[in-house]
C-alpha cells in the first residue's frame, strides 16, 4: 500500500507550464527555495552608491522574475524564506550581510516590500499579465514601485528624514538602472510563454 503524496494545486505560470495540474509539494517547495537563492545570489551584484545606505542590487531583478514565474504563494514563499533566511544571520542581503541587525536596518522596507511585491506580481501572471508585452511591462513597472514605496517609507522612519529626502536617497539613485531590469524581465517572459508554447 502506498502512502498519499500530498500535492499542490500548480498554479497557470511559467515554472509550471509543460507539468500537470497538480505538483507534489516537494517540487513546489524546493521552487521556493530556489527562488530565494536566486535572490540571495542576486543580492551580491552589488554596487555600494556613497551617498545613500541603500546599494544598487540585482535583487528587484530576481524578485520579479521569481515572482512571475512561480506565481502568488510560492512568490511569497520564496521572497519571505529568503527574509527569513538573511535575519537568522545566513549571508543573504546585499554584501553577504545577514543577521537580524541587517534584517531590521535601513533597508528593511525594500524587504518588506520584496514580500509584497512577489504576492502583486505572482497573481498578476497568474492572470496571465506576464504572457503579452503590452501587460507585462505595466505589471513589474508595479511590482518595483511598490518595492519603492515600502523601501522609501521605511528609510524615511529610520534615517528620521522627510519623504522626499527618502525619495532622494532611496529612489532616485536606482530608477534607470531598475527600468533596465523591468525591460528584460518585461521582454523574456513572453518570449519565454511563445518558446514553451504558448501564444495567446
Amino acid at each position: 500500500m502506498t502512502s498519499p503524496t500530498l500535492t499542490f494545486a500548480a498554479p497557470p505560470t511559467l515554472a509550471f507550464r509543460l507539468g500537470p495540474r497538480t505538483v507534489a509539494a516537494a517540487r513546489a517547495a524546493a521552487l521556493a527555495v530556489g527562488g530565494a537563492l536566486l535572490t540571495a545570489a542576486a543580492a551580491q551584484l552589488t554596487i555600494h552608491v556613497p551617498w545613500t545606505p541603500v546599494p544598487i542590487t540585482g535583487q528587484t531583478f530576481a524578485v520579479l522574475l521569481v515572482s512571475a514565474a512561480l506565481g502568488m504563494r510560492l512568490g511569497v514563499a520564496s521572497q519571505a524564506l529568503y527574509v527569513v533566511l538573511g535575519a537568522v544571520g545566513l549571508p543573504f542581503y546585499a554584501g553577504a550581510e545577514g543577521g537580524w541587525t541587517a534584517a531590521t536596518g535601513s533597508t528593511a522596507g525594500y524587504l518588506v516590500g520584496f514580500v509584497v511585491a512577489a504576492a502583486i506580481v505572482g497573481r498578476l501572471a497568474e492572470r496571465r499579465q506576464d504572457r503579452s508585452l503590452l501587460t507585462s511591462l505595466p505589471a513589474f513597472a508595479f511590482g518595483s514601485a511598490v518595492i519603492y514605496a515600502c523601501g522609501a517609507a521605511w528609510l524615511a522612519h529610520s534615517l528620521d528624514v522627510s519623504a522626499e529626502k527618502a525619495i532622494e536617497l532611496g529612489v532616485t539613485p536606482f530608477l534607470i538602472g531598475d527600468a533596465l531590469k523591468i525591460a528584460v524581465v518585461g521582454v523574456g517572459l513572453p518570449i519565454a510563454w511563445r518558446l514553451a508554447g504558448d501564444r495567446r
